[in-house]
């Protein structure tokens, strides 16, 4: 079971790490809609640092919960139409 969190974590990690790479705002500068894209972003990026953070302190079950709220975070803001992402692929659900 601990080898199967483990590589879960690793998973949900690398999702999140490479959906903020892939995810670019997609509403108007300047804009309330583009002040909740770069919040949803600092969100995203906020509980992937934290994930790191659990990770080093050998706590895998808050790393996974933090990696999957910053993925949730990201793929909520896609369903909006805050971000444009890639249509194909595992990392968005829109």
């Amino acid at each position: 079971m601990t080898a199967d969190l483990h590589e879960k974590t690793d998973r949900y990690e690398r999702l999140l790490s490479e959906a903020l790479a892939a995810a670019e705002v997609g509403v108007p500068e300047g804009t309330p809609l583009h002040e909740a894209a770069l919040e949803c972003r600092e969100m995203a990026e906020a509980y992937l640092d934290d994930g790191r953070h659990f990770r080093e302190d050998d706590d895998p079950v808050n790393a996974l919960a933090a990696f999957s709220y910053g993925h949730a975070w990201l793929d909520a803001g896609a369903r909006m139409g805050l971000f444009d992402v890639p249509t194909e692929g595992e990392l968005f659900t829109t």
